[in-house]
């Protein structure tokens, strides 16, 4: 596994409290890193917009980022699922 995924895991684990003991000393090392500082800091964006229950809402600017990346996802529709 590459070493970014595994820091991304193992910072997500640790954010949402399911890291074993055995791995969390490598983590707290991870979260002195920009990468690891960063990758904190998203998963606990994400955890409190889970838990917001709709509360949030998106700025004009991350609602167009996001509408932009949906619209470039390719549409599957059943009976393309069917046929292929």
């Amino acid at each position: 596994m590459d070493t970014l995924k595994r820091l991304h895991e193992n910072v997500s684990a640790l954010a949402d409290g399911e890291l074993p003991d055995s791995e969390r000393e490598l983590a707290f090392a991870a979260l002195d890193s920009e990468e690891g500082k960063a990758a904190w800091r998203a998963y606990h964006l994400i955890g409190d917009a889970l838990r917001a229950q709709g509360e949030a809402e998106l700025s004009p600017a991350a609602a167009a980022a996001l509408a932009a990346k949906l619209a470039e996802e390719p549409v599957l529709s059943s009976l393309n699922l069917v046929l292929n």
